[in-house]
């Protein structure tokens, strides 16, 4: 089985212009991230699909292979599905190229999901969270699920709403919350008829994309992991991430 994992890695952010290239501890991000993906023991193969030579530059450096796309291309998704229609594969993993620190077991644990389950077109890993400042956190994408661990729904609000919470201590006893890391473990041919299913409502307005999947009825199986990865979009992600690894 030919499993390719692919890093998307636009080079304008809006928040954090030139994300990819930003040095963390002597390494660029997009390095950071690129490596850890390569200790996958399950990936065949580790591609980097940008929209700048910039990036594509970076990449050489470290002996990356790294592919270049249109800067038109309007979200990772479409920019991996492009780059691996080019390529013979049955999976196909699009890993965030914001999260340096992402544990290559978290991204193992994850394709292994979607090769256990053939009712899953697409795989995807969560992890219990009590935190509020998680739980309550807009940026922090929650999500819940069914018995067999299928997804029933991703929100940005906390989901289970707590009806009777009168404090955060409420919210949590007794509920579960679960919050998702960007890890998107796609079946090959899925992710092809995936790109060319029209945005749906909801996906619009939680501005979450993998919605589309579920608003369309397909199934995407979550996985619960006991690793950690932390997204960078802003300059004080990027402090964490420094403080973390310094330690």
């Amino acid at each position: 089985m030919n499993i390719i994992g692919i890093i998307p890695a636009r080079f304008a952010s809006t928040r954090l212009p030139g994300k990819p290239l930003v040095d963390i501890c002597g390494k660029t991000m997009l390095q950071r991230v690129y490596e850890q993906a390569k200790q996958s023991v399950l990936l065949s193969q580790v591609i980097i699909a940008t929209d700048d030579e910039r990036i594509i530059n970076e990449a050489k450096k470290f002996h990356a292979e790294a592919v270049m796309t249109s800067a038109d291309i309007q979200s990772g998704s479409d920019r991996i599905a492009l780059t691996a229609k080019k390529i013979p594969a049955d999976i196909v993993v699009n890993i965030q190229g914001d999260e340096p620190l992402i544990d290559p077991k978290l991204i193992d644990q994850t394709i292994q999901a979607l090769r256990d389950d053939s009712q899953a077109v697409v795989s995807t890993a969560i992890k219990q969270t009590t935190l509020p400042q998680e739980i309550f956190n807009s940026s922090v994408v929650k999500v819940v699920v069914d018995n067999n661990m299928y997804a029933l729904y991703f929100s940005r609000s906390p989901i289970p709403h707590n009806r009777d919470a009168k404090s955060d201590a409420d919210w949590i006893r007794g509920t579960t919350f679960y919050k998702h890391f960007g890890i998107y473990v796609y079946r090959a041919e899925f992710l092809q008829k995936y790109t060319t299913l029209p945005p749906s409502k909801l996906e619009i307005a939680e501005k979450l994309e993998q919605l589309r999947i579920l608003e369309h009825g397909f199934k995407i199986k979550c996985v619960v992991t006991e690793y950690e990865s932390v997204p960078v979009d802003t300059a004080d992600d990027v402090q964490k991430v420094i403080q973390l690894l310094s330690r």
